[in-house]
């Protein structure tokens, strides 16, 4: 039997003899980009039943159909972590999305705060987190909220669940983290840092934690990998 070497994701229920028809997008990139053909073997997933190994029953130009057959690896989720992120240049967020999902993040929350400048797009970044997820070989997918105002998700936030702000006025300080367990967010700043009101009212909430990311000036890209760093070597699975 030669082994999968392709990976991809299927919003499918996964179970031993299920059928799992493809879509043109999938059939083109499996078919015509990929040259496999019937019999081929390929992994799937779906966020939701971990992974599974599925033999090409049928391929066409536009269409195709996979048969799942065992389960290869279980649905694997990631630590009670969010990351909330303001967004920022194209590039630069999908590389937030992509490295969350690699760090190992259970939800996306995007906001939009006073220094906000930048579009973003939900189904866009769903398909950064999805293509992250096939390459690193992740069974779970992060959900992605839509963008909403800074001040009305504080104003909203259930204070059992703890944020971790990269506070840039904190810039010098050591990078230390002494903090409980339990369900956790980390804040990401935009470009150009938050506006003097939104840092007075995260000083104010309790449940807000600020942290420093060391001595020097971090991207906001670069800082949410770090922040993440920092909470999965002390609170999450990399302990």
């Amino acid at each position: 039997m030669t082994e999968a070497k392709i990976r991809l994701y299927l919003d499918q229920p996964l179970a031993p003899g299920q059928a799992l028809p493809l879509g043109e997008a999938q059939a083109n990139y499996l078919f015509n980009v990929m040259r496999l053909g019937k019999d081929a073997l390929v992994k799937v997933f779906n966020g939701r039943d971990g992974e599974w190994l599925a033999r090409v029953e049928h391929a066409a130009k536009r269409n195709g159909i996979l048969r799942a057959e065992v389960q290869t690896a279980p649905l694997i989720p990631p630590p009670d972590l969010w990351l909330i992120f303001a967004p920022i240049r194209k590039a630069r967020c999908d590389f937030i999305v992509e490295k969350a999902v690699e760090l190992g993040v259970a939800r996306l929350v995007p906001v939009q705060t006073r220094f906000t400048n930048e579009r973003f797009r939900e189904d866009k970044a769903e398909a950064h987190a999805i293509e992250a997820a096939e390459q690193c070989e992740a069974t779970f997918v992060p959900p992605v909220d839509r963008l909403q105002p800074f001040e009305r998700l504080l104003a909203a936030w259930d204070p059992a669940r703890r944020i971790l702000w990269a506070d840039e006025g904190l810039q010098g300080q050591a990078a230390m983290l002494a903090a409980a367990p339990g369900p956790w967010a980390v804040l990401i700043g935009p470009e150009g840092g938050f506006a003097p009101e939104e840092r007075d009212r995260l000083r104010a909430c309790d449940f807000v934690t600020p942290i420093s990311l060391g001595p020097r000036i971090l991207r906001a890209d670069t800082a949410a990998v770090a922040a993440l760093t920092l909470w999965q070597s002390t609170l999450g699975d990399w302990r």
